[in-house]
């Protein structure tokens, strides 16, 4: 006989079966395929290794000489295969190990929850730590697996994906906005005082001058490094703020402070090592990431 190493498996599965089962058709249930399907597997095998496997005697298929010899190997191959399935079955569940995931305080705070819960019932074997941090270089040091940014990483070791942009708006304690010369509008919000964030203060003057709210640095007369410590002045009635349209609704005692105002986009990216991708448990996070992410930025509407 020829035998070979190409040989199909799924022919010589097509052997075994129908000798366990006792016919073509039995088989065929077996696998789950048609008995046509089956008959020509069994004949697609007999002409690779060039024997007869069985003899026709009516309705019944005998086993040749040929055919009893491949038996014992087959039966041998079979359980590996198994074997095999169990292995990788078991690998695919047991998802263990530490991730670091570097992010803003903010989204720390208000967005990761709902995913670290996702992560903790599809993955319990995972331990998560997350570095809530507003530096971009965490990511290039290594001191984290996947970061979530509002800018843009180009390092070629690099790979991102861009989340669909979370909506900004200007938001204010209740007594802050009230006390706001009515209607408010671009020119009210000019003469307003703003609660900065130290590190992006020039960015965001930038982008209200964009939407006709001529602010200069004499509007921001509090500053944080800290976007949570921001954001918490803002709902104390120290200044309004730019939030994210999903943090400010989870946020009581907060309100838009312009309605009219179109808003501000906010570009998110994720990100991880090129290397750290193909590892089951970074790909596990950073799916579920990408996946609660992808809602959390499509707010429903009031």
């Amino acid at each position: 006989m020829d035998y070979r190493a190409d040989i199909d498996w799924n022919q010589m599965r097509a052997l075994l079966a129908t000798v366990e089962a006792g016919s073509l058709s039995a088989a065929a249930r077996k696998l789950g395929l048609t008995q046509p399907t089956l008959g020509r597997q069994v004949a697609a095998l007999e002409k690779s290794l060039g024997v007869t496997l069985f003899e026709r005697a009516g309705r019944n298929l005998i086993l040749t000489q040929a055919g009893r010899e491949l038996i014992g190997p087959l039966q041998r191959m079979g359980e590996a295969s198994a074997a095999v399935a169990l292995v990788a079955s078991r690998q695919s569940q047991a998802v263990e190990g530490l991730v670091r995931i570097t992010t803003s305080d903010v989204y720390a705070q208000f967005v990761l929850p709902p995913v670290l819960e996702k992560i903790r019932r599809v993955a319990p074997g995972l331990v998560i730590d997350v570095l809530a941090s507003n530096e971009v270089e965490d990511l290039i040091r290594r001191r984290a697996d996947i970061a979530i940014r509002h800018v843009p990483l180009s390092e070629p070791e690099v790979i991102a994906r861009r989340l669909p942009d979370a909506m900004a708006r200007i938001y204010g304690a209740e007594q802050s906005v009230t006390g706001l010369a009515q209607p408010v509008g671009a020119e009210t919000l000019s003469e307003a005082e703003f609660i900065g964030f130290s590190e992006s203060i020039p960015v965001l003057m930038a982008e209200l001058r964009r939407h006709g709210i001529n602010v200069s640095e004499a509007n921001f007369p509090l500053m944080t490094n800290s976007g949570i410590v921001a954001w918490d002045w803002v709902r104390r009635g120290l200044g309004l703020g730019v939030m994210m349209e999903t943090v400010a609704r989870m946020t009581p005692g907060v309100v838009d402070a312009w309605p009219d105002f179109a808003g501000v986009p906010v570009p998110t990216w994720l990100a991880t090592h090129r290397e750290l991708r193909t590892a089951r448990r970074i790909r596990v996070v950073f799916d579920a990431l990408a996946d609660v992410l992808g809602q959390w930025h499509h707010p429903p509407p009031n």
